[in-house]
């Protein structure tokens, strides 16, 4: 025999184990979840511009080389282009790499070491490629000869 069904009286009130806190981390949680979204879409925007400009556009695959990319990133629109695509990348993997360690890494120490190494990682990437970004020369003078293709400015 089934064991009967007893009604609780329901007074519209939620239990206190399902109320929720006023702490950051669940502000910071949700700002993280909302982030993954948005920058997700402009990613997906990004790049498939960044493909059309590089693999359909122009001469296709056979076409991408040095002269290409100094090209392109003779043009601040294709540097900003670039590096809004760097940075939303990585702090979206690495939004998503933290959300796996906080999910599988069982130790908090564990936890810490993991977080640790990814963030170092991530502030090393965006330095270096923002830096290799703003500070590549498309037309460099080597042993005092200037190398002048067709997008460098006349001297």
């Amino acid at each position: 025999m089934a064991a009967p069904i007893v009604e609780t009286p329901r007074s519209g009130r939620i239990s206190p184990q399902y109320r929720r806190s006023g702490s950051s981390k669940g502000n910071f949680e949700m700002f993280a979840w909302l982030f993954m979204r948005l920058s997700g879409v402009v990613l997906v925007v990004l790049i498939f511009v960044h493909l059309w400009t590089s693999m359909i556009a122009g001469d296709g695959i056979e076409g991408v080389d040095f002269g290409f990319v100094a090209g392109k990133w003779a043009d601040p629109l294709w540097q900003v282009w670039d590096l809004v695509m760097l940075w939303l990348a990585m702090l979206h993997g690495t939004n998503g790499v933290r959300v796996i360690i906080n999910d599988y890494a069982e130790k908090d120490s564990t936890r810490f070491w993991l977080k640790s190494v990814l963030y170092v990682a991530t502030v090393v990437i965006v330095v270096l490629g923002t830096l290799v970004i703003f500070t590549f020369d498309p037309c460099p003078v080597i042993n005092g000869v200037p190398h002048v293709a067709d997008y460098c400015p006349a001297p």
